[in-house]
C-alpha cells in the first residue's frame, strides 16, 4: 500500500484555511486586517515541511481499514493530520525564538520576517487555536469527538511537549558558563526526547487514526505507544546527528545544538567516551557563541568518531524496533504495517 502523496495532502490545506477564515471573520468578527496577518502566519509556518506527522494519520487509517479511503475519510484524516501540523508550526515558531535560529525549511524563521519580530510570540498560540476551530467544524458529530479533544490525546500531549521543551532549555541555559554537564546523561536525554518529540510526533498521529477508525482499544493504544516512543527516540537521535553532520542546504536549517549548549545525543555520547583532556575541550567550548568554539566541538566529535557511533546506534535501534513490530498482537484490529510504514519514512533520512 503506497504512502499518501504529499501533493494530495497539501491540496486540502486551502479548504481548511478557508474554514478558519470563515469562523474567524463571520463568527468571531475578526477584522480583515488581523485575518490577513493570521493567514500570512498560517502559510509561512505550516506549509513547506515534509508533513510526515500529518501524512501518517492518513496512512495509518488506510492500513487499519485495509483499503483505500473514501473521499470523506481522506478529507477527515487529512484534516486531523493538518491539526498536528498546526501544533508543530506553533512549537517551531517558539522553538526558533528560544534557539535564536536563523532559518527554517530553507526560509527565514518567522520572527525574522520583516515586521514580525516578537509578534511571533502571539502568533504561535493563534496557530494552535485553529486546531479547535477545525475540530468543532468537522468532527463534532463524530463518535470519537470527545476523545479527539480530551486531555489524553491533545491537551495532555501538548503539555508533555511544552514540559519537554522547558526541560530542554533548563538543561541548556543561555549562559555557557552554567551549562550543567552533570545532567547530560542517557536518563535526562530519554526523558526530554519522550516529552518533546515522541508523543506528539509519533504517538499522536497513530492514536488519532485509531480513534477515527474505531480501533483505539486499551490494548492497541498500549502497543502503539510502546513502539512509537521507541521510534520517536530514534528520530530525535537522528535529528541531533543531522544537526551536526548534515549539509545545511539539504537539512533546510543551520544546526544550533552546539552553540545553544543543548543536551543532544552527540554531547551525551561525548561525555561517555571522552578522556579528561577531551572533556576539558567540551567544557571550554560547548554552548559558547563566537569564533572557533563550535569548530572545536565539531573537531572533537570527529576525533571521537561519533559518526561511526551513530551508524552503530541506528543499526541496533532499528533492529529493536523491528522486533517490537513483529511482536504486535493484531487480534483487535491493529496492523503491523502501520509501524513498518512509519519506520520506512524516517529510516536513513537526510533531512
Amino acid at each position: 500500500m503506497a504512502p499518501a502523496p504529499l501533493i494530495m495532502f497539501e491540496e486540502i490545506f486551502p479548504t481548511l484555511a478557508d474554514d478558519i477564515k470563515q469562523q474567524c471573520i463571520e463568527q468571531y468578527g475578526l477584522p480583515v486586517r488581523v485575518w490577513q496577518w493570521f493567514e500570512k502566519s498560517l502559510t509561512h509556518n505550516t506549509l513547506g515541511g515534509k508533513c510526515n506527522r500529518g501524512l501518517s494519520v492518513i496512512d495509518t487509517a488506510r492500513h487499519l481499514q485495509g483499503r483505500d479511503l473514501t473521499p470523506d475519510e481522506y478529507f477527515h484524516t487529512a484534516a486531523l493530520g493538518w491539526m498536528i501540523e498546526l501544533l508543530q508550526a506553533m512549537m517551531l515558531v517558539l522553538d526558533d525564538i528560544m534557539d535564536a535560529a536563523s532559518t527554517r525549511r530553507g526560509r527565514p524563521c518567522w520572527y525574522l520576517v520583516p515586521d514580525v519580530g516578537m509578534i511571533a510570540v502571539n502568533d504561535a498560540p493563534m496557530l494552535e487555536s485553529a486546531i479547535y476551530l477545525l475540530l468543532k467544524k468537522h468532527f463534532r458529530d463524530h463518535p470519537a469527538y470527545a476523545s479527539f479533544t480530551n486531555l489524553r490525546l491533545h491537551s495532555f500531549l501538548c503539555l508533555l511537549l511544552v514540559l519537554g521543551q522547558t526541560y530542554d532549555m533548563l538543561v541548556a541555559p543561555q549562559d555557557s558558563a552554567s551549562v550543567n554537564f552533570a545532567a547530560f546523561n542517557e536518563a535526562t536525554y530519554s526523558q526530554i526526547v519522550a516529552q518533546k518529540t515522541a508523543y506528539y510526533s509519533f504517538h499522536l498521529p497513530v492514536a488519532l487514526a485509531m480513534l477515527y477508525c474505531g480501533y483505539a482499544s486499551p490494548r492497541n493504544l498500549e502497543q502503539a505507544e510502546r513502539i512509537l516512543v521507541a521510534m520517536g527516540t530514534y528520530f530525535q537521535v537522528q535529528d541531533d546527528y543531522l544537526d551536526n553532520f548534515a549539509n545545511p542546504a539539504v537539512l533546510g536549517k543551520v544546526g544550533t545544538d552546539i552553540v545553544d549548549g543543548k543536551c543532544s545525543w552527540l554531547a551525551v555520547q561525548t561525555l561517555e567516551r571522552c578522556n579528561p583532556e577531551q572533556r576539558l575541550v567540551l567544557e571550554e567550548n560547548y554552548g559558547r557563541k563566537g569564533d572557533g568554539y563550535e569548530a572545536r566541538i565539531k573537531a572533537l566529535y570527529d576525533e571521537l568518531k561519533l559518526e561511526e557511533v551513530y551508524i552503530q546506534y541506528e543499526d541496533a535501534k532499528v533492529a529493536e524496533i523491528r522486533q517490537m513490530i513483529d511482536e504486535v498482537d493484531e487480534s483487535e484490529g491493529l496492523k503491523r504495517s502501520v509501524f513498518t510504514e512509519f519506520l520506512s519514512k524516517i529510516y536513513k533520512r537526510n533531512r
